[in-house]
Order: structure tokens, then C-alpha cells, then sequence
């Protein structure tokens, strides 16, 4: 199994192909890309997603809150950086000026693994209108907070909490008192049980900003898996699917693609 973001150039590689191989086929089947599009991601980290856009003959700008993240990001995509295909903005997205930061609207916006960290998501569902493209749509990749390791609790240095699941379904106390009396990340991932998001309260999200959900894919088992477990991806099973709730529990991945009703 591959150290996931131990190798931090082979952690933007694994972005890149994981990318390539199943987000760009994923939007394309409902949003042909093509070459002079916007593109903007929200928590680009290191740019691999965003890399493959560019490859395509997109342009594209990436907001990380985490600077050292982007020291890395101008250093793997210099090139891109030099020509003007692709530049870094070290902000909240909160805080981002449109205008100055952004000078346009995007024809896609990105969110992969980002959603479910950030606070207030209904608010920024509903903002990105502001800087999304007649016709644009944005794609969300994100774990379901039930599903077995939703908290993000492999992240722990102790391997037996780091492979444990569901347990950061406890109650929120008795969870940060596991995680605290063994000296692992509380304060994090206790910010993440906060912000978590099921299926169904992303769903309601879109649909009360006046967005239609374009294409969406469940997955039982998660693209990026291949690379941490040598796992294959598998779509969930349909039965499975199509029970609201117990869904969440055994989805650990899903894609969606939407657009807002306002730019039919």
C-alpha cells in the first residue's frame, strides 16, 4: 500500500492519474471540455487535478488555504506557471475578491475531497453562482460522512485508530476523549465530525440554491483506493444506492456533477 502524502510529488502524480482516468471522463459525459475553458478549484493542494485541465488546454486557478501546499504546487507546475496557464491564490476561499483575484468567470469549478471541510457549505454552494459561467457546471468528489472512515481517522498515528471504522460516529465527547488520551490530531477531526456531509444533506443543498443535479456515480469502492489499498473501483450496487441514509454508511465515495437552473 502506498504512504498516502508521504511522497508528496508522487501524491500529486496519483492526483493527476486518478483524475485523468475518472473525474475528466466523469464531467465530459454530461460537459464535453474543451480547450480555452476557466477552470477553478477550490482546495487544489497541490495542483495534480487541476494539472490534468491544463493538460487538456484549459486555463486554470487554484485557491488552497494551505500555503506550504502550494510552494510545492508552483514548484511541480513551473512550466504551466511561466506560460500562463495556470496560477495559485493562498486564501480562504471566503476571503478570495472576485474581481481581483479572479478577473472572470469559470466554465468548471472543482471541489475533490473539499466539501466536506468546509464550514457554512450551504453559503458557498449558493456564492459560487456568482463566478460560475452561463452554462458552467461544478463537480464535487467527497466521502460520505458515514461511511466507514469518514472522519478521516486513518490520518491517526496509531495504527489501530487509523484502521478502525465508524467510530467517529460516536458522540462527539467520548470521541474526543479517544483521540485526545492518545495523543492524536482531536482539534482536526473534530472539526471535520462538524462539517462532515451525507448524501442527502448535499443533495438538499443543491436543490435549495436552485441547482439541478446534472450526473451523479456512487461508489463502493473509492477510484483513489487503487492507489492506497490496490483496491479496483466499483460503483455501489443499485439496491444499496437507492435506500436514502443506509446508503452513506457503505458509499465511501461520490461524484457529482450540477448546474444552476438560472443559466438554462
Amino acid at each position: 500500500m502506498f504512504e498516502f502524502h508521504a511522497d508528496k510529488k508522487r501524491y500529486f502524480d496519483i492526483q493527476a492519474e486518478n483524475a485523468a482516468e475518472y473525474v475528466i471522463p466523469f464531467i465530459e459525459a454530461a460537459f464535453p471540455i474543451q480547450p480555452g475553458m476557466r477552470v477553478l478549484e477550490i482546495g487544489c493542494a497541490e495542483g495534480g487535478v487541476l494539472k490534468v485541465f491544463i493538460d487538456k488546454g484549459c486555463t486554470g486557478i487554484g485557491v488552497e488555504m494551505d500555503e506550504p501546499r502550494l510552494v510545492l504546487a508552483r514548484d511541480f507546475l513551473q512550466k504551466e506557471i511561466n506560460e500562463g496557464k495556470i496560477r495559485f491564490i493562498s486564501k480562504d476561499i471566503y476571503q478570495v475578491d472576485l474581481d481581483a483575484d479572479f478577473k472572470g468567470g469559470f466554465d468548471i469549478i472543482v471541489l475533490k475531497d473539499v466539501i466536506e471541510h468546509i464550514h457554512d457549505q450551504a453559503i458557498l454552494i449558493g456564492w459560487m453562482k456568482k463566478f460560475l459561467r452561463p452554462e458552467g457546471v461544478v463537480f464535487f468528489g467527497f466521502p460520505p460522512w458515514q461511511m466507514p472512515f469518514g472522519g478521516h481517522q486513518q490520518i491517526c498515528q496509531k495504527k489501530w485508530l487509523a484502521s478502525l471504522p465508524y467510530y467517529h460516529l460516536l458522540p462527539a465527547g467520548l470521541y474526543k476523549w479517544i483521540l485526545k488520551n492518545n495523543k492524536e490530531p482531536w482539534e482536526h477531526l473534530l472539526e471535520i465530525k462538524e462539517t462532515g456531509i451525507s448524501i442527502e444533506r448535499f443533495e438538499k443543498i443543491v436543490k435549495k440554491n436552485d441547482y439541478r443535479i446534472i450526473r451523479n456515480t456512487h461508489f463502493l469502492i473509492n477510484p483513489i483506493y487503487k492507489y492506497k489499498f490496490g483496491w479496483k473501483a466499483r460503483k455501489q450496487l443499485g439496491m444499496i444506492r437507492a435506500i436514502p441514509v443506509l446508503r452513506n454508511f457503505f458509499t465511501t465515495c461520490v461524484y457529482y456533477l450540477i448546474q444552476s437552473n438560472e443559466q438554462r
